[in-house]
């Protein structure tokens, strides 16, 4: 039929192939869009994880001492590279003397006449004898107000504590970094006996170095309670690899937080 205009084959191809070129330009932009928005993700993780640890660390060190007797250090170096640290504090005034000798590692510890309400079923406390530095943590299965008595729970204690041992409401966090599994590394932190739990993930290494009342910097105090300042310094990375990077295929972060010690003489 004469004057029907039509598009011939190679018109299709050149339309086809600008076709192609524009998508293909559009589909680069998209992914370069997506892997820079989650790049950009992983580095905000990154900084929110070692935030989050650096500031738990900094916050419970400060607590470290407070209101426990001399004879119970507040810090136990874990000098394993990575570092770890255990600290000891009481955040309130809680404490039980024993009035008589336990008659058993089960049996109930009678503290007459004193008031027992600070404590809580379920509670994890410690008791120790008072001339020295020996003592445990315990489970209190119930707390008996109306006869000032604490029942411990059934797994019990290690040995029949004497009259004048002393129970107190104290705190014990324990925290360290776990890099059993290589791709993911973190900040654990535990309870007395609890299990560890995970507090930050991707935190990569711990440090941990001590300046006693003398001035002197060390990784292991020989008298815990002449530390004077803790200095503490955290490498978070990035939860995935960064093709950009293919020595060393993830990002990280240096964190650094000193803290002194004020519950320690100065």
């Amino acid at each position: 039929m004469t004057g029907v205009k039509g598009a011939s084959l190679l018109e299709a191809l050149v339309a086809l192939i600008l076709a192609g070129i524009v998508t293909t330009a559009i589909f680069k932009v998209y992914v370069n869009q997506h892997e820079n928005w989650s790049t950009q993700e992983h580095i905000t993780d990154m900084q929110q994880n070692a935030r989050a640890a650096i500031d738990e660390l900094t916050r419970q060190i400060r607590m470290a001492g407070h209101n426990i007797p001399t004879q119970i250090d507040g810090i136990a170096p874990d000098n394993t590279n990575p570092d770890g640290i255990t600290i000891r504090y009481c955040d309130r005034d809680c404490k039980g003397v024993l009035m008589h000798d336990m008659t058993g590692p089960t049996a109930n510890l009678q503290c007459d006449g004193q008031d027992l309400s600070g404590f809580h079923n379920g509670e994890w406390v410690y008791i120790y004898h008072p001339d020295s530095s020996d003592g445990e943590f315990f489970q209190i299965a119930q707390v008996l107000t109306s006869t000032a008595q604490l029942q411990p729970a059934s797994a019990g204690l290690s040995q029949n504590y004497e009259a004048d041992a002393i129970v107190l409401a104290m705190q014990q966090i324990r925290y360290y970094v776990d890099i059993s599994d290589s791709a993911h590394p973190k900040l654990m932190l535990q309870l007395p006996g609890q299990n560890p739990v995970t507090y930050a993930e991707n935190i990569e290494d711990l440090q941990i170095r001590y300046r006693m009342n003398n001035g002197i910097i060390v990784d292991v105090p020989v008298i815990p309670e002449d530390v004077r300042e803790i200095r503490i310094s955290l490498i978070a990375r990035a939860a995935e690899p960064d093709p950009n990077f293919p020595s060393d295929p993830y990002r990280r972060r240096a964190y650094n937080s000193s803290v002194h010690l004020r519950n320690y003489s100065t």
